[in-house]
Order: structure tokens, then C-alpha cells, then sequence
């Protein structure tokens, strides 16, 4: 039996592209709930909306995913709003699940917490050595003082809170908003259009030299999931695929499965990101039994696959 089985579930950020796909896999536990909420009716930066929404909600398990984030045109616009909102949604949640006794509390973080010029692969111990990337580094840091408010709640309240770090995802029913997104729906966002507008090239931001690794988001939905029933120890833990890949080789090969015949063009005026990212998975092997299963090529037809079809009014 899953100790997920017959418990209250929160997941804040439900609604949201990893929040669907959690609680389908929540589903499969059987819980006696899973709770979710919308930000119009419980706003998770105001303290009393956050004790109404424990309180109503009774939940014995809390999963929170709720984030304000975007790629790195929206990191360098909002640095302030990304600081305040992310610091202060787990802040006051965590305090007042502690306060109410939830059993356990899942900390979704980021990879973004870690130092820029972190060594390939990512090892959880390097969480600390340095300055995040500077274009994401408010959001980073602001994940990771959920980290060490979650081990000191351990050390002084017995609080039992679990820290995750996922690498960047994709996959069906991404955030194709030119203004918000991440790199890969970007991608295949300029790319289609390209594509069914005749235009022979793309401009992508950067350089391309920059490195990713990507998670597809139900395997870090099942990796939640595991890590909610199977682990509970202080340190946090990776989630990834372990991949690496360059953007200007996902750019490539995003171009070939969208049947795009141009060219890319560079702008090296604006910024790469953060050098490299590729994840030390050996611990979600180890402690929960985590291994992502989607390889990038099969993700991205998926979700382009799904893109395509939903642009075309097919919603099936």
C-alpha cells in the first residue's frame, strides 16, 4: 500500500502545466482527495488566504508546485515579483502547514538554485558553492530558502519537509506565450510559424552554445509522486533525465521535426543563460526509485504533435 493511499493531498499549482499532470498520477494512489484551488479564491502570497485554504482544505500531505517563473526575457523583466511572490508563497505555506500539522510537505524547487558555473553533472552537494546565474538567480534563490526553511523546521519541529529540484520541462500542454515561455516551446513556437509563413529563418536568442538538460513532465510528475510516498530524508534531490544537449542541437533538431528547411540565426546580443545544466540523477535512483523513461526525440514529437493539433481547433 502507498502511504499516499487515503490521505489529503494539497497541490498548490494544480491548474498549472506540471500541476495536471501530478495529479493524474496522484489519481493512481488512490488518496482520499486531492485538493486544488484557484489564486482567485486563495491567494498563497497573503497569509490569512493561506490559513483559509489549510483550514477548509484539511490536507495531510501538501505537494507545492506554485511558481511565478518564465524564461530568461521574463526573469530579467520581473526579478523583484519573482523574488517576492515565489519566497513568499513557500514561507507562509510551509509555516502554516507546520502550524496546522500536515504530515509531510514536497517542495518543488529548481535547477535554476544552482551556482552558474555549477561542474557537469550537477551533484546536490554543489548547492551551495556559488552565485546563481544572474539572469534567473532571484527566482533560484527564492526556491532555495525553501530548502533551508524546510531543514530547519526538521531540526527544530520534527516538520516533515522534502526538497526537489527538477530540471527544465517540456511536453504537452506547455506555455506557448512568447512573453513567458521557456526555451523549447519558444523554439517550436518561431519555428512552425516560419514554417507555415514561407520565412527561410528563425532568430533565436544567444549563441547556441548553451547547454540543457530536459525532463519530460510526466516523468516528473511520477518523480514527485515517488519522492511524496518513498522519501523523506532532509537533503534535496535531483530530478532529470541525466541528458545534455546543447541549444543550438535542440534548435536543430526541433527544426527537423517540425519539417522547417531554413536556416537559424543567432543573436549573440542577447543572453546564453547559464552555461551548462545536466543533473547528477544517482540519488532519485537510489533513495526512490526514480528514472525518467521519455527520451527527448519521443518527447518533443508529443508535444508537438499536440501543438499542432490544438492550433488546428482539434482539442481531441
Amino acid at each position: 500500500m502507498s502511504d499516499l493511499t487515503g490521505k489529503r493531498i494539497l497541490v498548490t499549482g494544480a491548474s498549472g502545466f506540471l500541476g495536471r499532470h501530478l495529479c493524474a498520477r496522484l489519481t493512481e494512489r488512490t488518496p482520499a482527495a486531492i485538493i486544488a484551488h484557484r489564486r482567485s479564491e486563495y491567494d498563497l502570497t497573503e497569509q490569512t488566504a493561506v490559513r483559509a485554504l489549510l483550514s477548509d482544505s484539511r490536507p495531510q500531505v501538501v505537494i507545492h508546485l506554485a511558481a511565478v517563473c518564465g524564461g530568461i526575457g521574463a526573469n530579467r523583466e520581473n526579478p523583484g515579483r519573482f523574488f517576492y511572490e515565489n519566497a513568499i508563497m513557500g514561507i507562509l505555506l510551509m509555516e502554516e502547514a507546520r502550524r496546522c500539522g500536515v504530515e509531510k510537505f514536497v517542495a518543488v524547487g529548481t535547477i535554476c538554485s544552482y551556482p552558474k558555473f555549477t561542474p557537469v553533472p550537477f551533484r546536490e552537494a554543489a548547492l551551495w558553492d556559488g552565485y546563481p546565474e544572474e539572469t534567473n538567480a532571484p527566482y533560484g534563490i527564492a526556491k532555495k530558502a525553501l530548502l533551508v526553511q524546510g531543514q530547519a523546521y526538521r531540526q527544530q519541529y520534527g516538520f516533515n519537509a522534502i526538497t526537489l529540484l527538477p530540471a527544465n520541462l517540456y511536453g504537452p500542454g506547455d506555455n506557448f506565450d512568447p512573453a513567458t515561455s521557456h526555451v523549447i516551446p519558444a523554439l517550436i513556437l518561431k519555428v512552425i510559424e516560419a514554417r507555415n509563413s514561407d520565412r527561410p529563418f528563425v532568430d533565436v536568442w544567444g549563441t547556441g552554445s548553451a547547454s540543457r538538460e530536459f525532463l519530460f513532465v510526466r516523468d516528473a510528475a511520477d518523480g514527485i509522486v515517488l519522492a511524496a510516498d518513498r522519501y523523506n530524508d532532509p537533503d534535496p534531490v535531483n530530478l532529470g533525465s541525466g541528458q545534455e544537449i546543447t541549444i543550438a542541437a535542440l534548435a536543430e533538431l526541433i527544426c527537423q521535426l517540425c519539417d522547417f528547411r531554413g536556416t537559424i540565426r543567432w543573436d549573440s546580443t542577447m543572453p546564453d543563460g547559464q552555461p551548462r545544466r545536466c543533473v547528477d540523477t544517482t540519488k532519485a535512483r537510489e533513495r526512490f526509485g526514480f528514472v525518467s523513461r521519455t527520451t527527448l526525440v519521443d518527447g518533443l514529437r508529443e508535444m508537438i504533435d499536440c501543438y499542432e493539433r490544438v492550433s488546428a481547433g482539434d482539442t481531441n
